[in-house]
């Protein structure tokens, strides 16, 4: 395995590798070693994209909430047999 050095590595550059592996809770030489894999091909992209902007809804539902929404949505459940023959 070879060792390598990467000169002029500015303020933004660092801060993003950085964050990104505070993110991915990793080090910063394995989201480098993975983006250069990725980026020439020898890697291919993980697709997963996880979204954590609804986050704070989860479980904030109470039981009736939830039975009242079940209600509401009960007649998509339902198959129209004419549109399928």
């Amino acid at each position: 395995m070879t060792t390598m050095t990467l000169r002029g590595v500015d303020d933004a550059i660092a801060g993003a590798l950085k964050e990104r592996a505070r993110q991915e809770d990793s080090s910063v030489n394995a989201v480098m070693l993975r983006i250069l894999r990725e980026s020439l091909g020898i890697e291919k992209k993980k697709r997963g994209v996880v979204y954590h902007d609804l986050d704070h809804l989860a479980g904030t539902w109470s039981d009736q909430d939830a039975a009242e929404f079940e209600g509401a949505t009960a007649v998509f459940e339902k198959v129209d047999a004419d549109m399928w023959k």
